[in-house]
């Protein structure tokens, strides 16, 4: 088994469940429009915000055009014209508040960071990740965070990931392991910088991209016999 050193951690979907702060967020927002938020529209949201973030993590747009225009697009297909910065704005207030945790993630980086180097590696907006960070308790536990806002790349562009490992202290690729739930920005992120990846994968989705992490767990806690060195320390 592997001798890990540098543990580096997505944030949303992997230590903090993003589904449940966004759900809340949205429902709240549109409580604001006095408006109902059904299945269908949520769905629909899903679909042009995951398109627009794909986008991003590809290079072809930029993070202020994913998040200053998801809503006008959406309300634009109901037929209602909306101030897309505006509605962001509310929204994202709404969303810093959201930091519940996966189950487990609290115990595990509590044991982990006494034993490992840990840091956080994550797209997303700046101020709510950090929010969000602090309010969960995690905060505190990692030597660095490092979000894509203010890297000037995101995952899974390998300068992100250039700029992040010339950030730590006598970094060894060798000794890096990457966890996270997205094969997209995690995976494939995390390979094309040398890394070794765990894909946090709860659901057991099937994976049909080219990218094959080096390890798959479907609970957080499973991360405990990958990492390891003693099973004493922790």
């Amino acid at each position: 088994m592997k001798n890990y050193q540098t543990l580096l951690f997505d944030v949303d979907d992997t230590l903090l469940d993003f589904g449940a702060a966004e759900r809340s967020a949205l429902q709240l927002l549109f409580k604001d429009q006095n408006l109902l938020l059904t299945p269908e529209i949520e769905a629909h949201y899903q679909h042009i915000n995951q398109g627009l973030w794909r986008a991003f993590e590809e290079g072809k747009i930029g993070r202020d055009e994913v998040i200053n225009t998801r809503f006008s697009i959406l309300f634009k297909e109901y037929d209602q014209e909306v101030d897309g910065v505006l509605l962001e704005q509310s929204y994202r207030s709404y969303l810093e508040e959201g930091h519940q945790l996966m189950n487990g993630a609290l115990e595990l980086i509590t044991k982990l960071h006494k034993h490992y180097d840990l840091y956080i590696v994550t797209n997303g907006v700046s101020k709510t990740q950090y929010r969000r960070l602090r309010d969960s308790e995690l905060y505190p536990l990692f030597k660095g965070i490092y979000v894509s806002e203010d890297t000037g790349f995101q995952k899974p562009m390998k300068e992100y990931f250039d700029y992040v490992f010339a950030q730590i202290p006598n970094f060894s690729v060798e000794k890096g392991l990457l966890i996270g739930d997205s094969l997209n920005a995690d995976i494939k992120g995390g390979q094309l910088a040398g890394l070794d990846t765990c894909w946090f994968n709860p659901g057991m989705k099937p994976n049909h991209t080219e990218f094959v992490p080096t390890y798959q767990i479907q609970k957080l806690e499973e991360l405990y016999q990958i990492v390891r060195i003693n099973s004493a320390i922790l």
